[in-house]
């Protein structure tokens, strides 16, 4: 099987979408199967027109130098062109595009004229992601248009996946059929992400935290991810709790807002940035936390899609507390796997927080569940597995055209 994946963006980049894709591609090389890349406009700059990055091959595009709509659709052409080079390149026997939704058009212009099956993987509806950050506002003409190219799109190819339930739900109440949807959920990969490392005390003692009880959020500083309420949430912990403290791993558009917050707070000495870290720093600051905190705020990006962060916290065996939307409700178990909390509430945080520190018996016990549900049931070496039917369905059916179209009109 030869699968040729259609990205926004790849590696050497990081964020948690190209954390998604290195993992399906090597998880997908370890089955045997041979994988490679094409990236859009919006990667950027690259050096060679074909790069080898940590042994995945990517066929880059040109970015575009306009903007606007014009460079969106010169940007589009681009990409059609450079993915139908990448199929004289590499010899796909099928396409497999991930959102936004730009591009799975292209590949289903390529694929249409090649004769090749289209996978179209959807990690967060565009329109929606958009709000989040807020570059977009829900129901304006943009928002209607883009939501009506993600309908368009999903109901041409040949068959769709999505992270998580709410995503399927919502295709199904579009009118797709259920039988064309797969979930394939965000996952971890254990192989280089499932070892705990030890406490480090030096960097510890560097940020404050020797004796500290520590509530942590790594990850990237976005609006909807509600941090602005864990800050506003810590003058009531600490009041509760003296030793916590907040340790923010990181960096986003919100970022210059929040610290000025955190300034400003009466809990301003409980509260540290560190900035952004390498990816292969990060699990020394989740050495560092007792807590990891995901306020995400109620939306619905955050009601659809479920996060990755949460599960690399379990798979760290590290206790995780969320605001209850139902993103986190596909992740979490409410008392079990971890702690729920009523979203865009300060107060509800604090006194969520306040009470597992205040109560630590249950720790391992939770902390084994956590990490016992990441190796069942959100491990990419068997979340991979979930593309399998789908990808023999499809080469399956393209060989049975390729032969009507070339066996003799029976008489």
């Amino acid at each position: 099987m030869r699968i040729l994946h259609v990205l926004d963006h790849g590696l050497p980049l990081q964020s948690g979408y190209t954390f998604r894709t290195r993992a399906i591609l090597k998880a997908q090389e370890a089955r045997g199967w041979q994988v490679a890349a094409v990236t859009g406009p919006r990667h950027g700059l690259a050096p060679d027109a074909v790069e080898s990055v940590d042994g995945l091959t990517f066929y880059r595009t040109q970015a575009t130098r306009k903007g606007g709509v014009l460079g969106e659709v010169g940007g589009l052409a681009a990409f059609a062109r450079r993915i139908d080079a990448a199929v004289d390149a590499f010899r796909p026997d099928m396409l497999h595009a991930h959102s936004p939704v730009l591009d799975a058009i292209a590949a289903l212009r390529v694929a249409r004229a090649r004769g090749l099956p289209l996978v179209y993987e959807i990690r967060a509806f565009w329109e929606d992601a958009a709000v989040g950050n807020g570059t977009g506002t829900e129901g304006s003409a943009k928002y209607r248009v883009t939501r009506a190219m993600e309908s368009w799109a999903v109901q041409r190819a040949d068959a769709v996946a999505v992270i998580c339930e709410g995503l399927r739900g919502d295709l199904i109440a579009r009118g797709v059929a259920a039988d064309k949807i797969v979930v394939s959920p965000n996952g971890v990969d254990l192989t280089l992400f499932g070892e705990p490392v030890a406490r480090d005390p030096a960097l510890a003692a560097s940020l404050g935290l020797e004796d500290a009880e520590t509530i942590g959020f790594i990850g990237s500083f976005y609006d909807y991810e509600g941090l602005d309420d864990l800050i506003a949430a810590m003058p009531a912990l600490v009041t509760a709790r003296p030793k916590a403290r907040l340790l923010l791993v990181g960096g986003g558009p919100m970022e210059v807002a929040l610290r000025a917050q955190a300034a400003a707070s009466p809990a301003a000495d409980a509260i540290r940035f560190v900035g952004r870290v390498p990816h292969t720093e990060v699990e020394r600051y989740y050495a560092l936390v007792d807590v990891l905190a995901y306020p995400r705020k109620r939306m619905r990006l955050t009601d659809l899609v479920t996060p990755l962060k949460p599960l690399e916290a379990m798979a760290q065996g590290k206790l995780v507390a969320a605001s209850d939307v139902g993103g986190h409700r596909e992740l979490i178990r409410d008392g079990d796997t971890g702690t729920l909390f009523a979203p865009d509430d300060p107060a509800a945080i604090a006194m969520a927080l306040a009470g597992l520190l205040a109560d630590r018996s249950g720790w391992d016990a939770r902390r084994a569940r956590g990490r016992a549900f990441v190796e069942a049931e959100r491990n990419w070496s068997s979340n991979i597995r979930r593309y399998d039917p789908v990808y023999q369905r499809l080469t399956s059916a393209a060989l049975m055209d390729t032969a009507c179209q070339h066996s003799p009109a029976s008489l």
